[in-house]
């Protein structure tokens, strides 16, 4: 008999009320597709809406590479201590209305992807679930000072909430959650999901801007009511941090300035159905937005970053 990935507790069904009903499942895994942390900082905000209660646990043995994302270990003086392992959960959570709703939150499997994805249809099953709603972000050519684009994504035509900004077909690096829509689609469960574009240049920062939008997106996706008085606090001192810094550094707001430029032909191309792609010259690249941006994570709370290394090193959120 195959290995079980996933454990769902014996008593879990006493954790869900009786009429839930319409039940949703969000599925938020860190790592690959989450630029500025932004799908993590909204499952934070998801899972301190209210005391949720775990009803399902992964076999991350099975599903993570340690040596790839490396979880972090204090050392003090001559010992180790506070090992802080990798955990893939679901939990059973409500709303600010009440409404009940599943998270599903952790690191993105590094491997077996179509045995997590059998797994998850084991929790579907097991609780109802109506609907599976994912959130994601991806680094882009894109100004802070436009409005956060999103990429909104379904298994079936009309579940796609809006408008996609993209025409035309795309080959993209696939992900667990590209590939857990695609088969719940093929099982017959509607999934759906939001990718927000974040700015390169802010892609290795918390982002709370970004959160927010994909929970507002997630309300109506997910059919919840979702209070995001925090994340829009949150959302207004990063904007400030940032707009102090660009003050500062002309060169910096020169860069900017030139992403805005192509942004609004972007969307003047788009409006008036000529073409989706700017004219004006081409978009900077990323070593560009990146050199340019070099100082400025160690600008912001003093906290230095290196962006050396990939952003999958950071374990990021483990679903506590």
């Amino acid at each position: 008999m195959a290995e079980r990935l996933v454990h769902i507790v014996d008593d879990a069904e006493l954790s869900m009320p009786a009429d839930a009903g319409d039940l949703t499942l969000v599925v938020v895994l860190t790592g690959f597709l989450d630029a500025g942390k932004s799908a993590e900082l909204a499952a934070r905000h998801l899972a301190g809406l209210t005391e949720g209660k775990v009803v399902a646990t992964f076999d991350v043995d099975s599903l993570h590479d340690y040596r790839a994302r490396r979880p972090p270990v204090t050392f003090i003086r001559d010992h180790y201590t506070d090992y802080e392992a990798p955990r893939l959960v679901v939990r059973a959570m409500r709303d600010t209305g009440g409404t009940p709703f599943l998270l599903l939150a952790g690191p993105e499997p590094d491997i077996r992807w179509e045995g997590f994805a059998r797994a998850v249809r084991e929790v579907v099953e097991r609780f109802g679930v109506s609907r599976v709603v994912s959130m994601g972000a991806v680094p882009m050519a894109v100004p802070h000072t436009r409005p956060i684009a999103i990429t909104p994504h379904a298994n079936r035509p009309d579940l796609v909430p809006g408008e996609s900004p993209w025409q035309g077909e795309l080959r993209v690096p696939a992900s667990a959650q590209a590939l857990l829509e695609i088969r719940l689609g093929e099982w017959g469960v509607d999934a759906l999901g939001f990718v927000a574009h974040i700015p390169h240049y802010l892609a290795q920062m918390e982002y709370p801007q970004a959160a927010l939008v994909l929970l507002e997106h997630l309300e109506i996706g997910g059919h919840l009511t979702i209070d995001l008085t925090e994340l829009r606090e949150a959302a207004e001192i990063t904007m400030t941090e940032v707009d102090r810094y660009l003050a500062s550094h002309d060169e910096v707001g020169e860069v900017v300035r030139g992403l805005e430029q192509q942004y609004d032909s972007f969307r003047e191309a788009e409006a008036s159905g000529s073409s989706l792609l700017a004219g004006d010259g081409p978009l900077p690249t990323g070593e560009e937005i990146g050199s340019a941006f070099e100082a400025f994570l160690a600008n912001l709370d003093g906290d230095p970053k290196d962006d050396s290394g990939s952003r999958d090193d950071d374990p990021g959120w483990d679903g506590r």
